[in-house]
């Protein structure tokens, strides 16, 4: 027999956790973003903001991912290379200088130190004036992940996972509108994972959450609607539509079965989505483009909300020719100005031609 699709908005959700989607609302864009010390990256957020990005999103220096500062031994070589350097609540506040984060939702792609960046965000929302509850955004605070598919833990399996489910009861009290972990299927896809595979291990390391907080002592349905997910946009458009309609089905039974769940919102599969950074190549710049494009669309027909495409922020150490790729394609992915605001300016070449 075949299974009843449901309506959007209705459990279990398969077409969509909210009525409209997309349709009412625009997703959430956010450019993933964070490079050398916090001041560079300042402006970096504030630029993309005044382009037209509705949300931030941080990446991280692997030191500050690894619990190191900037200045330590093992931090050599690796300070500001693939993400922002933080080593104290001043870089964190200098990172969102002139940033209202009172009325900016900020994701935060930290792990093994979640707990302590997520502090420093919230001290610095407090000296900006914000008001803590009032504040939202992510933490993607995933551990598990880490042991399976990138390697940026530091703690053993048990401590880590006692700092997660506190980082659960504290926001559940102090920030009601963030998102206390971003379950991640992503990275685990990007290590080589097939579809269904990306699917099941999310699923695995959320059903050990869950237990866990439930063990700590937490009602399924005081964390559960807090709890975002985190999926990958890859190649097979039909496959990728249909993994996103049958996680949302899978999750509403998980949550109701065998969770005992009773909050509505306990049983939305609320997830952002990324498109696939291991399928896109440096020498490709105009077929990334294409690539990037398609697997937006994707993911309105899975009905999808947020949504951070991936594309270059600052070329590493590249040859002068795709350097100059890149600055094309990121030309036009830039939000379209009027005819009246764009001005034309010969390039250096062009005017030695002249000369």
């Amino acid at each position: 027999m075949k299974p009843e699709l449901g309506k959007p908005g209705e459990c279990p959700y398969t077409r969509g956790v909210y009525r409209e989607m997309y349709r009412s609302r625009l997703w959430t864009m956010r450019q993933y973003a964070g490079f050398g010390n916090a001041r560079e990256s300042n402006r970096r957020y504030r630029y993309l903001l005044s382009q037209g990005t509705t949300g931030l999103s941080v990446a991280f220096d692997l030191p500050t991912q690894m619990g190191f500062d900037s200045d330590h031994a093992m931090a050599s070589g690796e300070v500001g290379r693939v993400g922002v350097a933080v080593s104290s609540l001043a870089d964190m506040e200098v990172l969102f200088h002139e940033i209202p984060l009172e009325t900016v939702s900020t994701s935060m792609t930290i792990n093994s130190t979640a707990a302590i960046l997520l502090a420093f965000y919230a001290l610095v929302a407090e000296r900006q004036g914000a008001q803590r509850r009032k504040l939202a955004g992510t933490i993607q605070n995933d551990i598990l992940k880490e042991y399976i598919a990138r390697g940026t833990y530091i703690y053993p399996p048990r401590p880590a996972m006692r700092l997660i489910t506190d980082i659960f009861a504290w926001a559940g009290r102090e920030m009601p509108e963030w998102n206390t972990i971003s379950i991640s299927g992503y990275h685990i896809r990007e290590a080589g994972s097939t579809a269904t595979q990306e699917l099941a291990f999310t699923f695995a390391n959320a059903i050990a959450y869950i237990e866990a907080a439930i063990q700590a002592g937490l009602a399924v349905d005081s964390f559960a609607p807090r709890l975002s997910f985190f999926f990958n946009s890859h190649n097979d458009f039909l496959e990728e539509v249909a993994k996103f309609r049958a996680a949302r089905r899978i999750y509403a039974h998980l949550m109701r079965e065998r969770f005992g769940a009773k909050d509505a919102r306990s049983m939305m599969l609320r997830f952002h989505v990324q498109t696939a950074g291991s399928t896109l190549t440096a020498q490709q710049p105009d077929v990334n483009i294409v690539r990037t494009a398609v697997r937006r669309w994707r993911r309105c027909w899975a009905a999808r909300n947020p949504c951070t495409p991936i594309r270059a922020t600052k070329p590493w150490r590249c040859p002068p020719r795709v350097r100059r790729a890149w600055r094309c394609a990121r030309s036009r992915l830039s939000p379209m100005k009027p005819a009246s605001q764009t001005r034309r300016t010969p390039s250096a070449a062009a005017t030695r031609l002249k000369r």
